[in-house]
């Protein structure tokens, strides 16, 4: 079994979604010592935003391509490779701004890619990266689950499920910037999600 964790924290030490993430991964493989992980680290290593390059890139016929441009889409290749190969993924999420950190949205950006990981029919889109498992590890400093000021959890299912990853399992960690009190009661919850979902 192929592990895929990204972590999307701009923290590179102290993030909670980090450790979350980390958490279900070390009782995924608990549960599957042959497991492999591939740890992506957005914060440490950010990807490039889909600008105007990057789509001039992707929509030149791969023999026109410049050495640039090669590069640039060979960039993409290697995350949507990482995707394709895994059985689970388990994704950390902090809240920034009512929002998916930018990192997690220039990946998102980066793997969606049409004949490749979806496609357009007669009936419409189908993902291509189907058959897989996701855990997605909310951080969020104030109380947002199941309010209208949560965008994350619909956005996130939403593009996930047009990928073709509809097996999606949200942890929530909230209340962590309202005193240490609610920040220990936050981690606490979420820690009792993952082995409420794991067990």
């Amino acid at each position: 079994m192929n592990i895929l964790q990204i972590n999307s924290s701009s923290r590179t030490v102290g993030s909670h979604s980090s450790r979350l993430a980390a958490d279900i991964v070390e009782r995924l493989q608990a549960a599957n010592p042959e497991s492999a992980l591939t740890l992506r680290d957005l914060g440490r290593t950010p990807h490039p935003a889909l600008d105007e390059a990057a789509l001039q890139a992707l929509f030149t016929p791969a023999a026109q391509r410049s050495a640039g441009q090669n590069a640039r889409v060979a960039q993409d290749d290697v995350l949507i490779a990482e995707v394709q190969s895994a059985d689970m993924l388990v994704l950390g999420v902090p809240m920034y701004n009512f929002g998916v950190p930018a990192a997690l949205k220039n990946w998102i950006d980066a793997i969606a890619r049409t004949g490749v990981t979806f496609k357009y029919t007669d009936k419409g889109p189908v993902g291509l990266l189907q058959g897989k498992k996701v855990y997605v590890a909310l951080a969020r400093g104030g109380l947002y689950r199941d309010t209208p000021a949560d965008t994350q959890v619909p956005y996130l299912k939403t593009v996930l499920a047009f990928l073709g990853m509809t097996d999606v399992q949200f942890i929530y960690a909230e209340g962590l910037a309202m005193g240490p009190e609610a920040e220990q009661k936050a981690l606490a919850s979420a820690e009792a999600q993952i082995e409420d979902v794991l067990a």
